[in-house]
This record gives structure tokens, C-alpha cells and sequence, in this order.
């Protein structure tokens, strides 16, 4: 007992040691390849300093390892079971009658960990600093910022032309937010001076307008007018207003439920925040089956020989896995797919792969 407690606190230092490496690798390339965009973005703007960038590369930095930690766990697998071969350590541990099993269990447990940790840790600083990068995005590099605001009870829009601000308040939202229900529209002009009101009992998105129905026109120092039907010039479109909700690499793990029941509520589709909420539940289960992935093609370089090629069929395959996770998580989002399959179905397809592999290899 004594020994294998040695023997699995030995291994996992190995293998933690081994992931902070290629962790060290990835993140100063995404470092170095997010300040050059930046700066090349950032060509032109005198209001933008190297220090803002510097500060806009490190807050994003969170979520893009978040994306690669799959390949994280993969490479520094691998790195670990190629350098015990390479030592002979394997040999020694399998000759003192240690299972493949017994040996994985350390780097399949510390990866099991570290991926609940980064889910419930981790993915909720990821979340805010993203939330700060987009703020910073939009008032450095002019970009727009979200349209809609949601809550659980009501939801604002803001429309902004050549005639100045339109603020829209509606109490609920029909067909994904094509149709707003008792909607009150507050009109600025271009100083943002309050210039008139607007009530009607419902709003239709159409192209190029608002078609408002049983409408209350009121303004400073002027009688209400009603009429039944009223066109308002608009340059908003249904995908625009779609795509304003607030990021799901903005929101945390913990804060994503609350936010889809109200999106709910409110009468738009929470199809890719579900299917976010649900990516980022099956993790830790993804970095469990990339350390039997990554074992797998490091123990079959050990006894057969063709190391590079099998080192690179190893990389081959875990790039394999992340396109067809996008492929299925494209087909959930399109509506093809449940969402809980097109989230979970890559993490367990990838985890009986590996234990069939394993298997075949350990009998084999």
C-alpha cells in the first residue's frame, strides 16, 4: 500500500509537471499571436497604448486556454508516458506486476480533477475577464456593443441612425424577438435630448421598419396622437438582435442556468447557451479521455517501435476529435441534435475509444 501510494504521488507529479510545460508552450504562443493582431488592429488608433493591449492580450488569455485544454491534457500525456519509456521507467513499474490501469489511474485522476476544478473555479474568472475584454474591444476599437438588455421581467433594445436614439421597452418577446408585446419606444435625437414617446400594444420587426399596432404618440408640449397603425424606420434586423445577447463566454458556469431560464422567459431561443452550459459540464470528462487518448498511442510507440509515426497519428487524432466536436456541436445548434448529444456524445465517444484501445492494447 505504502508503495503505490509513492508510486501514484510520483506519477502525478510527472504528469502535472509535463502539462505545465506544454501549458507554458501554448500560452506564450497565444500570447504572442493575440499581441500581434491586436497591434495590427490597433494601427491607426492614437487612443490605444501598448500597455492597453498588453492588458487586453492577458484577459482574453483564460478563455483561448480553455478552448485547447483538450489538447493540453493530449500533449502532456503523451510527453508523459514517452519520457517514463524513454527512462525505463514503465519497464520497472510493469515488471513489479503493475497494470497499464493501475499506472494510468494517477494522470486520468489528476486530469478528472483539474477539469472540475477549471469548470467550477477557473471558467467563472474566465467568464469576467472575457466580459472586461469586450468592454475594452468596444471602446478602444469602436466595435458594438450588445443592443439588448434582458432580464426576468422585461427587455430593452437600442437602435441608433441618422436621426438620433430609440430606446425600446417591451414586456416579452414572440418568434425569437420578431414580435414584442406592450412596447414603449423612447426617442432621442442626435444630443440625446428626450424628444417623444411612443406605446403600442405590439411591435413586428419587418424590413427596414417597426410596425407598431394600436399606438400613443406623445411629446413635450404636445397632445397624444393615436393611431392604429404606425411605421418606424429602423436599420435593426432579427440576426442582429439575435446575436446582441450577452456572450456564453461571458457568463460563468454557475450564472448560465438563470440566464437561459430568462432568455426563456422572455421568448428568445437559449439553444447556444444550452449547448455552451452543457460543452463545458462534459470537460472534465473530455481531459479524462484525452489522457487515455494520449496513453494509448505512447504505450503502443513502447512496445512496437514507429514512435514519430505514432506521435503524430496521437496529434492526428486529437485535432480529428476537436473539428468533429465543432461538426456536432454546428448540428446542435442547427437543431439536428438534441442538445444534450451534441454536447456530451463527443466526451464519451472519445472515452470508450480510449478504454476499447486500451483494452485491445492491454490484452493484446
Amino acid at each position: 500500500m505504502k508503495f503505490w501510494g509513492s508510486l501514484s504521488l510520483y506519477l502525478g507529479k510527472q504528469f502535472i509537471k509535463n502539462v505545465a510545460i506544454i501549458f507554458g508552450v501554448l500560452a506564450s504562443i497565444i500570447i504572442l499571436v493575440d499581441l500581434i493582431e491586436l497591434l495590427r488592429r490597433a494601427s491607426g488608433k492614437d487612443n490605444i497604448t501598448v500597455l492597453i493591449i498588453i492588458q487586453m492580450v492577458f484577459l482574453r488569455l483564460p478563455d483561448l486556454l480553455q478552448k485547447l485544454l483538450p489538447f493540453i491534457a493530449l500533449f502532456g500525456g503523451m510527453l508523459t508516458f514517452f519520457r517514463l519509456s524513454r527512462t525505463n521507467e514503465l519497464t520497472v513499474i510493469r515488471s513489479a506486476g503493475v497494470s497499464v490501469w493501475q499506472f494510468l489511474l494517477p494522470s486520468l485522476g489528476t486530469a478528472l480533477i483539474f477539469g472540475v476544478f477549471v469548470l467550477t473555479v477557473l471558467n467563472p474568472i474566465a467568464a469576467t475577464m472575457v466580459s472586461h475584454f469586450n468592454q475594452m474591444e468596444a471602446k478602444y476599437y469602436n466595435k458594438r456593443t450588445n443592443l439588448l438588455m434582458i432580464s426576468s421581467r422585461d427587455l430593452w433594445l437600442r437602435q441608433i441612425d441618422d436621426h438620433g436614439l430609440s430606446v425600446i421597452h417591451a414586456r416579452s418577446a414572440i418568434n425569437h424577438g420578431v414580435d414584442l408585446a406592450d412596447v414603449i419606444i423612447f426617442q432621442y435625437d442626435l444630443k440625446e435630448k428626450f424628444i417623444g414617446r411612443i406605446e403600442a400594444e405590439r411591435a413586428r420587426l419587418r424590413q427596414g421598419y417597426w410596425d407598431l399596432n394600436n399606438v400613443l404618440i406623445t411629446s413635450p408640449d404636445q397632445p397624444g396622437i393615436v393611431k392604429d397603425n404606425l411605421q418606424l424606420d429602423t436599420s435593426l434586423t432579427v440576426e442582429q438582435i439575435q446575436e446582441s445577447f450577452a456572450s456564453p463566454k461571458t457568463l460563468s458556469f454557475w450564472d448560465l442556468p438563470e440566464f437561459i431560464e430568462t432568455l426563456e422567459q422572455a421568448g428568445f431561443s437559449a439553444l447556444e447557451h444550452r449547448i455552451y452550459w452543457h460543452s463545458l459540464t462534459s470537460g472534465p470528462v473530455l481531459l479524462f479521455a484525452m489522457v487515455l487518448v494520449a496513453a494509448t498511442f505512447s504505450l503502443r510507440a513502447t512496445r512496437r517501435g514507429q514512435t514519430s509515426l505514432l506521435i503524430m497519428s496521437g496529434i492526428a487524432t486529437g485535432f480529428f476529435f476537436y473539428f468533429m466536436t465543432d461538426i456536432i456541436q454546428a448540428l446542435g445548434m442547427s437543431g439536428n441534435l438534441p442538445v444534450p448529444l451534441a454536447a456530451w456524445s463527443p466526451a464519451i465517444t472519445i472515452t470508450l475509444l480510449g478504454l476499447a484501445m486500451m483494452f485491445h492494447l492491454e490484452d493484446g
